[in-house]
């Protein structure tokens, strides 16, 4: 038996008892975790594809450690321009085992799903029509808010190991300037960032509160030298 399963943004065919290196997960070592996001279950010649997952699915792991993976060199070079510019990455790893793989009948309960729908949309449709005008109006409080977060938020980007799309997922949950972003700990983050995006989940953020107190206090040089020190987000 096998599945093909979802983990941090990178898919793996797993079995009973395989360990797996997959891009570093905010679980503590020794602790079992789950993963939901099931697209595919072999049982024999029995198949269960999901569409794109498989509800009810779900394959449990257990942390074994955390690591770094082996270092890549990246050098870039322009002819005639007198660029040269070389530098280490290390990607930050978990080893984990997997240790079952569960499969609930997913189809009856995607059918009563589909169904339920028809139903209520047929005899509700005049009360949904005059219902309308109240979600509008308050769905365009968050948007003003949102708005409003954003024009006064920091320049997350600068903290080494975040992007544009990890600065937006802080932003949206309220981190929007350094000095929250330095009072948070570094597992409040990586849990904001695994719930924003399975594609940030392998985002290593132990040191960025600290980068984002060094930003808040204007302590630019300070934070250069500390950010020299960083491969892959990590202090060396």
């Amino acid at each position: 038996m096998y599945a093909i399963v979802e983990i941090a943004g990178h898919q793996f065919k797993v079995e009973k008892d395989q360990k797996v290196f997959v891009n570093r997960l905010a679980t503590e070592e020794g602790k079992k975790v789950d993963f939901d996001n099931v697209l595919l279950i072999a049982d024999g010649d029995k198949i269960t594809v999901g569409a794109p997952a498989i509800g009810g699915a779900q394959v449990s792991a257990k942390v074994l450690k955390h690591l770094q993976g082996d270092k890549v060199i990246v050098f870039k070079k322009k002819r005639r321009k007198g660029y040269r510019k070389k530098n280490g990455h290390r990607q930050a790893l978990s080893e984990i085992i997997i240790e079952s793989i569960v499969a609930s009948g997913a189809k009856p309960a995607k059918k009563a799903e589909k169904a339920a729908p028809k139903k209520e949309t047929k005899k509700a449709e005049p009360k949904v029509e005059a219902k309308a005008a109240a979600p509008k109006a308050e769905k365009a409080a968050p948007k003003a808010a949102a708005k409003k977060a954003t024009g006064k938020a920091d320049d997350l980007k600068k903290i080494e190991g975040a992007g544009p799309k990890a600065a937006e997922a802080l932003v949206n949950a309220g981190y929007e300037t350094f000095a929250k972003v330095a009072k948070a700990k570094p597992e409040e983050l990586s849990k904001i960032l695994s719930d924003a995006s399975s594609r940030l989940a392998h985002l290593v953020t132990d040191t960025w509160p600290k980068q984002a107190k060094l930003a808040a206090e204007g302590k630019w040089d300070e934070l250069k030298e500390l950010q020299d020190r960083l491969d892959g987000g990590i202090e060396k």
